[in-house]
This record gives structure tokens, C-alpha cells and sequence, in this order.
């Protein structure tokens, strides 16, 4: 049996199953709306400003392959969860449904997948250039 027909038929009986919890719920209408928005904010926003981000990429010549690229998808996922409690407007009436400082912490997340990125990338190349240099010191 081929692995996409399995994959497949197991992915029609997981919406199937949302299907059905969805006809549970109270009022399903409000979360197939929340469902719709999510997918006009990402057709409408999010694939825009990735498909910007990659032209200009490629406009100015850098080159992302690999863990570079990794690194953005992990924090543009990291930032699309992230939003709803970056943008909240104010205080919430109840201290324990939202309790942490969300944009600190999104901000240090930010941060270490910088430096982390930046660390796999550059550590290497920082090594190739000095064993260059050595090599080029040796020879004169």
C-alpha cells in the first residue's frame, strides 16, 4: 500500500473526527468563523509577508538554506502563536488568563534562536577562516 494513500486516508479521518467534535460544540459557528479567519489571515497576511521576505532575500543575494532558513520558519511560527497575547488590548479582567510577561518572553525566544543561529553558522565559518589563515601564514 502506498504511504500517501495511508497518510491521506488518516488525515480525512482526523478532519472527520474535528468534523464531528466540531458539531458538538454549543455554538459551532463561532469556531468554523474563528477557523475561517485563521485561514484569511494566513492566505491574506502571513504568505504575503513570507513571499516578501523571500523575494527580497533573494533580490539582495543572501542565501538561506538550511538551519538560516529553519531559524525564520521557527520564529515566524514562534511570532504567529505568539500574537494573540502580544496585541490583547490592555488588562484582562481575570490575572490568571493571561499571566506571564508575553512579550519579554517573546522577545528572549527571539533572541536565543538569534544567537543560537547565528552560533551554528558563524562558528564554523570562523574555524574555515583561520585554518585558511594558517594555511596562507604557512606558506609565506
Amino acid at each position: 500500500m502506498n504511504f500517501r494513500y495511508v497518510t491521506g486516508g488518516f488525515g480525512l479521518v482526523c478532519a472527520a473526527w474535528g468534523g464531528w467534535l466540531l458539531l458538538q460544540q454549543p455554538e459551532p459557528w463561532r469556531i468554523a468563523v474563528w477557523l475561517g479567519g485563521a485561514v484569511v489571515v494566513h492566505d491574506g497576511l502571513v504568505a504575503p509577508v513570507v513571499m516578501a521576505i523571500a523575494a527580497l532575500v533573494a533580490v539582495v543575494g543572501l542565501r538561506l538554506h538550511g538551519v538560516p532558513r529553519a531559524a525564520l520558519i521557527v520564529a515566524g511560527s514562534l511570532t504567529a502563536i505568539a500574537l494573540p497575547p502580544l496585541l490583547r488590548p490592555g488588562g484582562v479582567a481575570n490575572p490568571t488568563v493571561l499571566p506571564l510577561d508575553y512579550l519579554r518572553n517573546w522577545l528572549l525566544a527571539m533572541a536565543a534562536i538569534a544567537l543560537f543561529t547565528l552560533a551554528y553558522v558563524g562558528v564554523p565559518a570562523v574555524a574555515r577562516r583561520a585554518r585558511r589563515m594558517g594555511r596562507e601564514s604557512r606558506r609565506a
